[in-house]
């Protein structure tokens, strides 16, 4: 036992300074072979290209990951919204380069973000789209027209559309200038002068009464017009050939292109540099627009149903993707509508906002259950003081004008209360309602939406554009969505529900309400004032 005792006493000394000198080579070896943390970062951001870009092309996203892959380059793709992505960098957010929808937004830059060696990736004309029969009934169909055509056609009630919000998007924005220079006369291009006429006001406050539905993304357009019952739209003429593709596949009525000959707005896809005095990642930006402008990526593009050849006519374009059956005619030039300078432009998208669009009834359905005490309800309140407030709303174009309507239904067993605004400048009692209801109670979004359905059951839609914006922390405890279901049903409108999720919310509740109405449902438990302000750009 005392010969065991001597030889523990021995080796265990011995371990211990075995130990201390692989710890001391270790850090020798980790000190001579690796960099500090700085160094690491440094080495992935400089080998990082981080690009910004319209959500519109996100289907080229793959294909330029894999490329850049093999040359050793890693992308970082972040989507969002024309004027979100101008605001990102006006507000100092670091992007390696930028991929809009049009060369037009890149002037709305501060002078801070420095853009080089833009160039345009393909171009995409803004067109109307009708179906098949309505463009055969008003005598569209094989026969050269003018934008005035169709705006007759809208003013006199025989046509409807639906478009992307003009003050949120960019298909949007390019089809209301479109629309805003042909009203104004077609001028070689539009000047202050020419919105500021009251019979040009007049005519486009017309003009938007046939607008029924207005979307916040070019994407949700076009499921929203596949899951409706629309007869036109205004959008790229890339999504009319994706629309076209699935209403053919699923044996339905597809849509008719018209490009008239008085002029047609055009987005050019301009991919950009952003400098920030990295060397490095200028290299990598060259290789990856290289790679989109030659002429695999050009194919690309063009199987996507972007135009990529210019001067504007190809008769050997694939008429599998660019089917002259739907009306798409490469084989005549498209006469591009000029766009007016900055300050025009953002003078035009405050007035449709302020003055030009269709009214809106907007219901918001507030939960106020218990477990929106505290943190949630303080970030409710900001929320919805923030879309409330014309001063502050009006910084994102979100703003409600005299001529809307909001109504504020709060619940959580069941419904608390109705509140309402005539006129959607006038909100502090609104607001004030809104801070002083007290959370406490269960969970039941399906009284408030049903609620909300028969309010505007008896709205004039020929007079607004109506909406419910339902917001929730948790999962319904009580009420059936099968008795939801039965009432929308029977309802025979088509009043979209679009939800935010916050806290606990059941994503599956919330999307089959979406599905039913062709709403949507938008993520906010990260930030649900940044979810409110994405939603009323669907409002």
């Amino acid at each position: 036992m005392s010969q065991q005792k001597n030889l523990y006493n021995v080796i265990l000394p011995l371990f211990i300074i075995l130990i201390g000198c692989i710890f001391i080579a270790y850090n020798d070896y980790k000190d001579s072979f690796y960099i500090d943390d700085t160094q690491v970062n440094q080495e992935i951001n400089d080998n990082t290209l981080k690009i910004i870009s319209s959500s519109e092309n996100k289907d080229m996203e793959d294909n330029i990951r894999n490329y850049a892959k093999s040359q050793g380059i890693d992308v970082l793709f972040e989507y969002a919204g024309t004027l979100d992505i101008m605001e990102k960098l006006n507000m100092g957010e670091k992007y390696d380069a930028v991929w809009t929808s049009n060369s037009i937004w890149l002037y709305m830059l501060n002078k801070e973000v420095s853009i080089l060696n833009s160039k345009s990736t393909s171009t995409n004309p803004v067109v109307f789209a009708i179906k098949e029969s309505k463009a055969q009934e008003l005598g569209f169909k094989d026969k050269e027209i003018y934008t005035s055509d169709i705006i007759s056609s809208i003013k006199n009630g025989k046509l409807k559309f639906s478009m992307s919000n003009p003050t949120q998007t960019n298909s949007g924005a390019t089809a209301y200038l479109g629309l805003l220079s042909s009203i104004a006369g077609s001028p070689e291009v539009l000047k202050l002068s020419d919105i500021e006429n009251e019979n040009v006001k007049s005519e486009l406050i017309s003009l938007f009464t046939g607008l029924e539905r207005s979307s916040g993304s070019e994407e949700f357009l076009e499921e929203l017009f596949i899951n409706g019952s629309y007869e036109a739209v205004v959008t790229y003429e890339s999504s009319i050939i994706n629309i076209n593709k699935k209403l053919s596949d699923n044996k339905l009525e597809t849509l008719y292109a018209l490009y008239p000959i008085d002029g047609v707005s055009i987005s050019d896809s301009p991919f950009a540099y952003i400098d920030n005095g990295n060397e490095n990642k200028k290299e990598n930006f060259e290789i990856i627009q290289n790679y989109i402008l030659s002429s695999e990526g050009q194919k690309e593009l063009e199987r996507l149903g972007r135009r990529t050849w210019y001067g504007g006519v190809n008769p050997n374009a694939d008429k599998n993707v660019f089917n002259p059956n739907w009306g798409i005619d490469t084989n005549r030039y498209i006469v591009p509508i000029k766009f007016p300078n900055t300050e025009v432009i953002q003078n035009s998208l405050a007035l449709y906002q302020s003055e030009l669009r269709k009214p809106v009834h907007t219901i918001f359905c507030l939960d106020y259950s218990g477990s929106m005490i505290g943190e949630g309800n303080s970030q409710l309140v900001e929320a919805m003081e923030y879309i409330l407030t014309e001063q502050n709303a009006k910084k994102d174009l979100l703003q409600f004008t005299e001529k809307d309507k909001i109504t504020v239904i709060p619940f959580s067993t069941y419904v608390l209360n109705t509140w309402n605004a005539e006129n959607g400048l006038s909100t502090d009692e609104l607001i004030n309602d809104i801070k002083s209801q007290t959370a406490r109670g269960s969970t039941n979004i399906y009284e408030p939406t049903i609620k909300a359905l028969e309010i505007l059951n008896k709205e004039d839609l020929s007079k607004y554009n109506v909406s419910v914006v339902l917001m929730t922390d948790g999962q319904s405890n009580l009420g059936k969505y099968s008795e939801f279901e039965k009432f929308y049903n029977s309802n025979n409108k088509q009043i979209p529900i679009y939800s935010i999720m916050f806290g606990d919310a059941y994503e599956k509740e919330l999307q089959e309400l979406a599905n039913l109405t062709n709403g949507k449902t938008f993520d906010g438990k990260t930030d649900l004032l940044k979810a409110f302000k994405e939603v009323r750009g669907y409002n």
